[in-house]
């Protein structure tokens, strides 16, 4: 046998043996060239697949009603512990007493306080209703005063009048006796004249002279007579204002006690409305004695502890946790995160202690993950430089765990766009923030709007 460069698989038929076609058909390379395309078409698919933008973090268990909250319960009076009624764990009902403390201030030690406040308060308004009875006494005695005076200057206006009409008589009876006098003295003075010439004899010029007397005397008496009414009449009027001045006085002065009385009434008014505020607040501060639950709930923790220990005003006694409440969530985020996120979107939440697979980008791919809604957003930062987002259970989806509890720990990703993992994987590499450019819809919704405003 010749031995030759000719290869003999090149020159037998593959395809009818089939031994040679599985051991001489492809080569390596084109194996590699065929794996390295088939795999470099999986990932361009892949980088085609929807990817969820999402906004990761942590949380806890909460409620959105402030009184489902867990509750302090502190002490409104300072006192000593007396006795326990409860222990850590026991459940409550609204009313129940937890504790009894006892007074440790000397003014509220008296065991009778209430009732000598009760007394005092009773003689102050005996009090008062003695000052009151007197400022009505004195009432009815200004009203007969008044009476008295008004009778009394009547009188004297009826004398002033009486002696007014005496002055005009006795000026007119003054008046006829000045005539008299003025006739007498010419009747005399021509008796004079026929007595000098011899017709008249001495007597009756004497009879004359009497009669002149006569007249001048009657005359001169009621001159007087007039004058002394005239004195009678200022005597009455100084009478009339002596008189009101005196009743007005003794009325002020009546008026004067009559208003010190009420003054009194007022003052003993107040004091019965202070006594009365003091007696309430002894009968509240009583009723601080004994510290009862505000709802139905679970000792969760004592504070004080023992039997005789004192505690100050506000001090924390015990702590109570709700037995019925609402579930929501709290979550943080950063002030990067907080413009992409509002009131309503949907968040999915991971709530620890229950198992569950999570795929970041495709929650719909999740196990063990729940849905809720965003109900707020806080305008303020919190202690930790993050803003807190409460959320609360999406109806539309399976219902939350029932054994939740308040505090335990979640973790909440806030759902955003929909976009490519290229798209995503480019927005990481670069740095940008999601949802950072806006799609077309949402540009061509902007343009319509800013047309519609032109």
């Amino acid at each position: 046998m010749w031995l030759t460069n000719n290869e003999m698989q090149h020159s037998l038929d593959r395809k009818r043996l089939k031994s040679l076609e599985k051991s001489f058909g492809e080569t390596t390379d084109i194996k590699l060239v065929r794996q390295f395309g088939f795999i470099l078409i999986l990932l361009l698919v892949f980088l085609l697949l929807p990817w969820t933008q999402n906004i990761k973090s942590g949380g806890k268990v909460t409620t959105l009603r402030p009184e489902q909250r867990p509750q302090e319960l502190n002490a409104l009076i300072a006192g000593r512990i007396e006795k326990w009624y409860v222990k850590e764990g026991d459940i409550v009902k609204a009313g129940d007493t937890i504790l009894r403390i006892s007074e440790i201030k000397s003014e509220y030690l008296d065991p009778a306080l209430m009732d000598r406040t009760e007394e005092q308060i009773q003689s102050k308004i005996d009090a008062n209703n003695l000052y009151d009875n007197k400022a009505g006494a004195l009432m009815h005695q200004i009203a007969a005063l008044e009476q008295a005076r008004a009778l009394k200057i009547e009188q004297l206006k009826n004398k002033v009048k009486q002696a007014q009409l005496y002055i005009v008589s006795d000026s007119m009876a003054m008046q006829a006796a000045g005539n008299q006098l003025n006739i007498a003295k010419e009747q005399f003075k021509r008796q004079k004249e026929l007595y000098d010439a011899g017709l008249k004899s001495l007597t009756e010029l004497e009879q004359r002279n009497q009669a002149l007397q006569d007249a001048n005397a009657r005359k001169t008496i009621a001159e007087n007579k007039y004058y002394n009414t005239k004195n009678d009449l200022l005597n009455a009027m100084i009478e009339l204002q002596s008189t009101n001045r005196d009743y007005e006085e003794k009325i002020a002065k009546a008026e004067a006690e009559r208003f010190q009385s009420l003054s009194q009434v007022s003052s003993g008014t107040a004091d019965v409305a202070k006594l009365q505020n003091q007696f309430s607040n002894y009968k509240i501060r009583n009723g601080f004695y004994l510290i009862t639950a505000p709802q139905d709930g679970q000792i969760t923790k004592t504070v004080k502890a023992g039997i005789g220990e004192s505690v100050k005003e506000g001090d924390l006694l015990v702590s109570i946790t709700p037995q019925h409440y609402d579930i929501a969530v709290e979550i943080y985020v950063t002030p990067n995160d907080l413009p992409l996120v509002h009131k309503g979107e949907k968040v999915r939440l991971q709530f620890d202690g229950f198992p569950a697979i999570v795929f970041t980008g495709w929650p719909n791919a999740s196990y063990g993950t729940f849905g809720g809604i965003i109900t707020a957003v806080d305008n303020n930062i919190s202690v930790g430089g993050k803003f807190r987002i409460l959320v609360a259970e999406d109806k539309a989806e399976k219902p939350w765990p029932k054994n939740l509890r308040l505090g335990g720990g979640v973790e909440g990703m806030a759902l955003l766009k929909d976009v490519p993992i290229w798209y995503e994987l480019w927005r990481n590499i670069n740095g940008f923030p999601a949802d950072y450019y806006a799609g077309k819809e949402d540009t061509k919704a902007k343009a319509k709007k800013s047309d519609a405003e032109k």
